[in-house]
């Protein structure tokens, strides 16, 4: 198992490309860096490509609805160029809340659009002539008669013609997709324990239609990491997170991640948190986040106890181990956790 960390969005990026060329000396191998609605991950991937050596760099996530697909895959191969063949595309369809709220854009046909991006992404390294004709090229006014401009293959000749693709899931049908086409899987506030209840099926679906080729799925996990007799209270940072998912992250009936921790089991709860979240009672919210909703999310404890959930990671099939590294030394700790791995 692997060990990564994602910078979160409202971090100072300085600060952060900071704190991660330590940590690569400590033993990192992969950072993550977050988009929402703040900074973009691009500039701060660059950074890192600059400040680093030899941990890799993935976007966690792109959307597929903000930038062409064209984009997309120009912008993975520069950063693979200027990193040396270290980059990591992490894609999703992410949510109303994002693409309509933030980018003033329909969120329409997620898994077409994903699957197309990837697909076209593949083709564009690979340096094929590009023709659209598919759901994700905008709409041309009639006086065009519907043509396209003159086909184009891409210009630079990539580092590599396949960057690793990881897709955000977690909806069956997206689940499905990431498994069967995709090089790994970024599934959030993943519970080893309830994963495969909630995600088998689809899972076994889409490794069942994956090209041999592709190799194993990748997947990508974890949250929260303390260690110490005291460190249990750390999960409770968990709760803010926790609570801004599954009460805001989309409206009522269309929350992802409010799904899943349905799915989990925790539907009263689920139901609580984002009726006080979207009222504007976010403290309230994080309060009513169940305590173990929060530790099963979380390593945070004793070594012996945060060792045993480092297994139960590891038993659910997570490759990554994708950890906050919580405490006064992260550095420190990370070279511990490096040798549980």
């Amino acid at each position: 198992m692997e060990l990564a960390t994602t910078l979160p969005y409202a971090e100072d990026p300085r600060k952060a490309v900071e704190e991660i060329v330590r940590l690569e000396e400590a033993g990192l191998d992969t950072v993550w860096v977050a988009e929402a609605y703040g900074y973009d991950s691009p500039t701060t991937m660059g950074c890192l490509a600059a400040r680093t050596d030899r941990v890799r760099i993935g976007s966690y996530i792109i959307n597929v609805y903000s930038r062409t697909p064209a984009l997309i895959a120009q912008t993975a191969a520069g950063l693979d160029a200027v990193s040396g063949g270290r980059a990591l595309l992490g894609l999703g369809a992410s949510g109303p809340q994002v693409v309509e709220g933030w980018h003033g854009l329909p969120y329409d046909r997620p898994l077409g659009r994903t699957r197309e991006t990837v697909e076209l992404c593949r083709r564009i390294w690979r340096r094929e002539v590009i023709e659209h004709h598919g759901i994700t090229d905008m709409p041309l006014p009639p006086e065009r008669g519907g043509k396209f401009g003159k086909p184009l293959k891409f210009l630079n000749h990539p580092v590599r013609e396949e960057i690793p693709v990881y897709l955000a899931a977690l909806g069956p049908a997206n689940v499905r997709m990431a498994a069967q086409i995709a090089d790994g899987w970024l599934p959030h506030l993943f519970v080893p324990e309830k994963a495969r209840r909630v995600w088998g099926p689809s899972l076994d679906e889409g490794l069942a239609a994956r090209p041999a080729e592709r190799g194993p799925l990748q997947i990508v996990a974890g949250a929260l990491l303390a260690v110490g007799e005291d460190a249990a209270a750390a999960r409770d940072l968990a709760r803010p997170m926790i609570a801004l998912y599954v009460g805001g992250m989309g409206a009522k009936g269309k929350n992802f991640y409010n799904d899943v921790a349905r799915a989990y089991g925790y539907e009263e709860a689920a139901e609580r948190i984002q009726d006080l979240y979207l009222a504007g009672r976010k403290r309230e919210a994080e309060a009513a986040v169940p305590d173990e909703f929060a530790e099963l999310v979380s390593l945070c404890g004793p070594e012996s106890y945060v060792r045993e959930r480092i297994e139960a990671f590891r038993e659910a099939g997570v490759t990554q181990l994708n950890v906050r590294l919580v405490g006064p030394d992260p550095v420190r700790l990370a070279e511990r956790v490096k040798g549980w791995l």
